[in-house]
């Protein structure tokens, strides 16, 4: 298959931004409100009964005056002020709802038509730790070997523990060219792991496409931004023309977007008049959107996803598993099931909210939250995907025994290279494995992995991974949606 796709005017991912939901493309920049619409919402919920109280008022200024006058250095006004808002927000306990300064505020409202510079990850904040959602399509957290899951515990040093989303995303993010070198937990490891990233732009194509000679056709979807369901219909139109027979669409590692864009791309495959999504407020109201214009297609849909599919990107799996036929194929998603809104309208100085508002459900009304959409074929990726990277601090050799080495084993038995253990134990039939692989890449022959090796080994399972034929969880949705 050759991938086509043209450059959207984009919604660049930042870097790896902040915020609530952890954005809105950060865990969310999915059901996002317009900013108009907030202060509407504001003004109808407001009353007296919100008010604080003269106590509350004087205990609050009991404490800024306390500050103000006896702490031990000077204070800022402004960053007091804020700090109150931000905790505010941090008691709900909602790693979605946070309050942004202005500095922040600015970034994050770029970062829907802008391009920024940093790692290329979407991050929450969950029980205090700072979790990647999703590595980002092409950028170096997914070519560093960053997962979804992720556990990150410091960046070049610098600890995350009790700083805010915020303070975490202003440590991560950076300029082009610079070095983030992350501390990692991931599961299945028993140690931390170091990924060292070089910071970049991060500009994003969202739509991706492709057809074989049978008429099989994949669309990649790698977020939901503001013209992805424009670039969705337009690439699914040109398959469409080219005889498409099956479709597989690809959410993986895809953390969300506008939902507006993923109610269009999802009506244009189900049935006018069916259930897309449901909303439920506070008091248990549900809004249902119903699919408008569109049609059930008749050939076989597949939806791709695994732990890096958020938010709108399990509304679109749950509409099309539910309400279109279609096979959901992959791994468990991630299991976003909020509502958040922006209310950029409330502060003089350009600060802004993002706060939960409601919960969303599929069209059966199955709430997804902390749980995510079940695939109708579980296909669990290959044990290469969750390989941490080489990131070698001294030579590998015979008889040496660390994780490292079990990458390395990993990377070489994938790769074809005959090694009997991947338990860390540099063994003879090892080193034999490393031997032939330098004497295959025109590298040094010791049987001793050191960084020449160990670079090229990375490229070598880079190329393998990037391969479709190796995908296993790919192949299966096609296989499906073949056969039917």
């Amino acid at each position: 298959m050759q991938i086509k796709g043209r450059t959207a005017a984009a919604l660049v991912i930042i870097s790896v931004l902040a915020s609530v939901m952890l954005t809105l493309f950060v865990v969310d920049k999915l059901e996002e409100v317009p900013v108009a619409a907030s202060t509407s919402i504001l003004s109808t919920k407001s009353d007296r009964s919100t008010e604080l109280t003269k106590e509350e008022l004087k205990q609050l200024n009991t404490v800024i005056d306390l500050l103000e006058t006896q702490y031990v250095t000077e204070v800022d006004r402004e960053e007091i002020i804020d700090g109150a808002i931000s905790g505010m927000m941090n008691a709900l306990g909602d790693p979605y709802s946070v309050y942004m300064d202005k500095d922040i505020a600015n970034q994050f409202s770029q970062s829907i038509e802008g391009s920024f510079s940093g790692i290329g990850a979407e991050v929450s904040l969950e029980n205090g730790q700072v979790v990647v959602v999703a590595p980002i399509k092409g950028s170096p957290a997914e070519r560093g070997g960053l997962l979804a899951k992720d556990v990150i515990l410091s960046v070049n040093g610098e600890s995350l523990a009790g700083l805010s989303l915020q303070e975490a995303v202003n440590l991560i993010r950076g300029e082009k060219g610079t070095k983030a070198k992350l501390e990692v937990v991931r599961e299945g490891q028993s140690n931390p792991i170091t990924v060292v990233l070089i910071r970049d732009d991060i500009d994003i194509e969202t739509v991706y496409s492709s057809i074989d000679e049978q008429g099989i056709g994949v669309i990649e979807i790698t977020q939901f931004s503001l013209n992805t369901s424009e670039r969705f219909a337009e690439e699914l139109k040109a398959l469409e023309e080219k005889g498409l027979k099956g479709l597989v669409i690809d959410v993986r590692n895809n953390p969300g977007g506008v939902l507006q864009d993923v109610v269009e791309i999802a009506q244009l495959m189900m049935k006018e008049g069916s259930v897309v999504v449901q909303v439920e407020d506070r008091s248990g109201k549900r809004d249902k959107t119903y699919a408008k214009g569109g049609e059930k297609k008749s050939y076989p849909i597949a939806v791709l996803t695994n732990g890096g599919s958020a938010s709108a990107s399990e509304i679109l799996a749950g509409a099309l598993q539910e309400g279109a036929g279609a096979t959901v194929v992959g791994q468990q998603s991630y299991g976003k099931g909020t509502v958040q809104v922006s209310f950029n309208k409330l502060f003089d100085d350009g600060g802004l909210i993002k706060m939960t508002i409601a919960k969303w459900l599929t069209p059966k009304g199955n709430w997804i939250n902390e749980k995510g959409v079940t695939p109708n074929v579980v296909v669990e990726p290959p044990t290469i995907y969750s390989v941490a990277r080489l990131n070698l601090s001294e030579d590998l050799k015979e008889d040496m025994l660390n994780e490292q080495i079990s990458s390395a084993q990993i990377m070489l038995q994938t790769l074809g290279y005959g090694v009997d253990r991947t338990d860390g134990y540099f063994n003879e039939l090892t080193k034999k494995a490393v031997q032939q692989f330098q004497q295959d890449h025109s590298i040094p022959v010791t049987g001793i992995i050191n960084e020449d090796t160990a670079k090229k080994l990375e490229e070598s399972i880079i190329t393998y991974i990037r391969d479709t034929k190796n995908d296993a969880q790919l192949q299966k949705a096609l296989e499906i949606v073949g056969r039917k």
